[in-house]
């Protein structure tokens, strides 16, 4: 189906749905350039992970148990 088709069938749709249709197509566009933008950012900083061990320096502590005080 072409890009006029789906327009065409879209037209076809109560107010209602197409609104849905809009918001769901809006936080999937949303979704996927978080997504691509952490990834990027990810990358970047991978090799600044690497190098600098102050930067992970906590992941030690990551298996340990963790017991919240009141």
């Amino acid at each position: 189906m072409g890009t006029e088709e789906l327009f065409k069938e879209i037209k076809r749709l109560p107010v209602d749905q197409r609104m849905r249709l809009i918001e769901k197509t809006l936080k999937s566009i949303r979704k996927s350039n978080f997504e691509k933008s952490m990834l990027m950012a990810a990358e970047k900083l991978g090799p600044d992970y690497e190098a600098d061990r102050e930067l992970t320096v906590f992941t030690e502590l990551d298996y340990e148990n963790f017991y919240e005080t009141r």
